[in-house]
């Protein structure tokens, strides 16, 4: 991390008072990142409470082990992983809480040779854990132009996809792309400016995204968590992106109502409750304050859903 750079958890207090911790309760933080939530956490947590951590990036797991708490353990691996982990900790259907924070941590975005800011120069990197899976810059240099728009488009959202994927191999037919800077010029002028977003933050976001397989790790992560609380445990989610977002509160409203059984069929509601189905409380949504939003920018795309297994 920068020097003179502090990193400011989003929705801190929010998220935290949301999972409505339980002194001797078991909770899972699935984005150690920089350690903000783990820490709150642990400050409201009994002496026989714990917390698990999960981080795929190395760097979080060096400060996650610095910290001495017997309570707390940080477990190297993506958050979709979960089920196995806890099976091993025999703590399998025994969570009071699980919190995701899906945004960048500081640590991340203000390395540059991590190479996630389109701001600072730096390798094009974007890995969560630099130690697996191919680099931006391979990519970039080796996908073709339907590819390269087709991954802009679906997961940035970005509607100059096509003339940017086109400028990109115009481009490395010249010179590789090797930089975070290099790439930034090329969408900057292409992109039209706007006060509240860089022109190339789409696309960096959209190629970050891909290359971690961010919506696959949430989707998959969906499908086990309700298996993995304890009755009444919370799940809390705060998500950056519209379509991550969208997944969360789709999975939230689907979840919360009763099951869908077809019409004219005999079944009765005790035959519907032996199929144990599980089922759950969406709690609530919220945002940034103004406050937030003005003390730290970043969180302005920032929302925080809750919801409740009954």
């Amino acid at each position: 991390m920068m020097k003179n750079q502090k990193h400011i958890t989003v929705l801190l207090d929010e998220s935290i008072k949301s999972l409505n911790i339980k002194k001797n309760g078991i909770y899972i933080d699935g984005t150690f990142g920089y350690g903000g939530h783990s820490l709150k956490i642990l400050e409201h947590l009994g002496s026989t409470g714990k917390l698990y951590a999960f981080d795929r990036d190395p760097y979080s797991i060096d400060i996650g082990n610095k910290i001495p708490d017997p309570r707390f353990h940080i477990i190297h691996d993506r958050f979709s992983n979960i089920k196995m982990h806890l099976k091993k900790l025999d703590i399998y259907k025994k969570i009071d809480g699980i919190l995701l924070d899906l945004g960048l941590s500081s640590m991340q975005l203000l390395n540059p040779n991590r190479g996630f800011s389109f701001r600072l120069n730096g390798p094009l990197d974007m890995r969560m854990n630099p130690l697996q899976g191919i680099s931006a810059q391979q990519w970039i240099n080796k996908s073709d132009k339907n590819t390269i728009s087709n991954i802009l488009k679906t997961f940035g959202e970005e509607k100059f996809s096509k003339i940017i994927a086109s400028e990109i191999v115009k481009k490395r037919k010249i010179k590789p792309i090797v930089t975070t800077i290099e790439l930034s010029k090329i969408i900057e002028n292409i992109v039209p400016y706007n006060k509240f977003k860089h022109p190339s933050k789409r696309s960096f976001q959209a190629i970050r995204i891909f290359l971690n397989e961010e919506l696959y790790e949430i989707q998959k992560f969906l499908k086990k968590i309700l298996n993995l609380l304890n009755s009444h445990g919370r799940i809390s989610i705060i998500s950056f992106h519209s379509i991550e977002d969208r997944i969360i509160k789709q999975f939230m409203i689907k979840n919360s109502k009763n099951p869908v059984i077809p019409q004219n069929l005999p079944i009765t509601e005790e035959k519907i409750n032996q199929l144990n189905i599980k089922k759950i409380k969406y709690v609530k949504r919220i945002f940034p304050s103004q406050q937030e939003i003005k003390n730290n920018p970043r969180s302005r795309s920032a929302i925080l859903r809750t919801a409740e297994l009954i």
